[in-house]
C-alpha cells in the first residue's frame, strides 16, 4: 500500500510543476520522488502523470486521487504536530488578553506568525482594562497579556516593553472644551473627566484623577461613545478616535503652549510559571516591536 513518502512526492510534484523541482523542495534526489511516484502508481493501478510533455501534466485519475491525497497529508501533519506536543510541555490552548486601548491589528501578524509555528494550539482571545488582566493572569485565567505599563508590577510576572500608544486629550465637537486652548491641564478641573478604572474599581498609574467629577468605563470604547454625547472629556488612544476625529464628532485638545497628549508604553506579560515554555519565548519575539514609533 501507497506510503506517506509516495504521497508527498505525488502533491509536491503537483504543486511545483516538476519532478526535480518536487525533489529539490522535498530535498531528495530526483530519481527517488520519480521512483516513489512510479510505486504510487503501482499502488493506484493508474497513471497519475502524463509524461510526454516537457513537464508531468495531471491525467484524470491523478486529477481525482490530488483532493484526497491533500486531505490526507494535511491530517497526516495534524498527527504530527499533536504527537510532538505529548512530548513538551506547550499547553493545548492559550488565552491571551489585549487591553482594548492597544491596537489589534498591529500585533495580528505576530499571531498569525505564532499559530504558523504551533498550528495544535487553541488561541482564545479576551479584552478587559490592563488591570484586570493582571488579574487574569494571577489566577491564570489569562497566560499572556499585553497591556499598558503599570508602575507597581507583581512579582510573580515576567514583562517586556513592546513599544508605545499616542494617548490624547478629547472632548465632543459641541462640548464647551472644543472652543477653548487651555493655558494648563488646571483647566479641565472644571469639566467632568472620563476615566478608565477596573471591574474591581482600580484606577490605573497613568490614570490621573484631574477633576473632582468622574465617570468610569472598564474599556476606551465605552469612554468614546460618552465623550461622543458630551458627557465630558477623556484620554483615549488615538487609534480608537481618529473615526470621530474624521467626521468631525470628536476634538483633540490642546493646551495654549503644546500638546496635552503623550505616548503610553506597552508590556507583554506573562506568568513565570509559564514564560520560560518555548511557545512563550517564540511569542515574546515575535511580539517585539510591533508598536516601535
Amino acid at each position: 500500500m501507497f506510503s506517506v513518502e509516495q504521497l508527498q512526492a505525488f502533491a509536491t510534484t503537483v504543486e511545483t510543476g516538476s519532478f526535480s523541482a518536487a525533489a529539490r523542495h522535498l530535498n531528495k534526489a530526483q530519481s527517488v520522488i520519480s521512483q516513489h511516484i512510479i510505486n504510487l502508481e503501482i499502488d493506484c493501478n493508474a497513471t497519475l502523470f502524463e509524461r510526454s510533455g516537457r513537464y508531468p501534466l495531471l491525467t484524470e485519475a491523478g486529477k481525482n486521487l490530488l483532493p484526497q491525497v491533500q486531505a490526507l497529508l494535511n491530517q497526516h501533519q495534524r498527527l504530527r504536530n499533536s504527537a510532538l506536543a505529548l512530548s513538551d510541555d506547550t499547553p493545548s490552548e492559550i488565552t491571551i488578553a489585549l487591553d482594548e486601548g492597544i491596537p489589534f491589528k498591529k500585533i495580528i501578524t505576530a499571531i498569525d506568525q505564532l499559530q504558523r509555528q504551533y498550528p495544535h494550539v487553541t488561541l482564545e482571545f479576551l479584552s478587559a482594562s490592563s488591570l484586570d488582566i493582571i488579574d487574569m493572569l494571577k489566577t491564570e485565567q489569562a497566560l499572556t497579556g499585553i497591556i499598558f505599563s503599570e508602575l507597581a508590577m507583581p512579582n510573580y510576572l515576567d514583562f517586556e516593553c513592546l513599544g508605545t500608544v499616542k494617548f490624547d486629550v478629547y472632548v465632543a465637537k459641541n462640548h464647551s472644551l472644543a472652543k477653548l486652548k487651555c493655558q494648563n491641564i488646571d483647566g479641565l478641573r472644571l469639566h467632568r473627566q472620563l476615566l478608565i478604572r477596573s471591574r474591581n474599581t482600580q484606577t490605573s498609574s497613568f490614570q490621573l484623577k484631574i477633576s473632582p467629577d468622574i465617570w468610569y468605563a472598564d474599556n476606551y470604547f465605552l469612554l468614546l461613545e460618552l465623550a461622543l454625547k458630551g458627557h465630558g472629556w477623556c484620554l483615549l488612544p488615538n487609534h480608537v478616535a481618529d473615526e470621530s476625529i474624521e467626521r468631525g464628532e470628536l476634538v483633540k485638545l490642546t493646551l495654549e503652549h503644546g500638546d496635552m497628549g503623550w505616548h503610553a508604553n506597552v508590556d507583554v506579560l506573562q506568568h513565570q510559571r509559564h514564560s520560560n515554555l518555548a511557545i512563550f519565548r517564540t511569542l515574546r519575539n515575535l511580539l517585539r516591536n510591533r508598536l516601535k514609533p
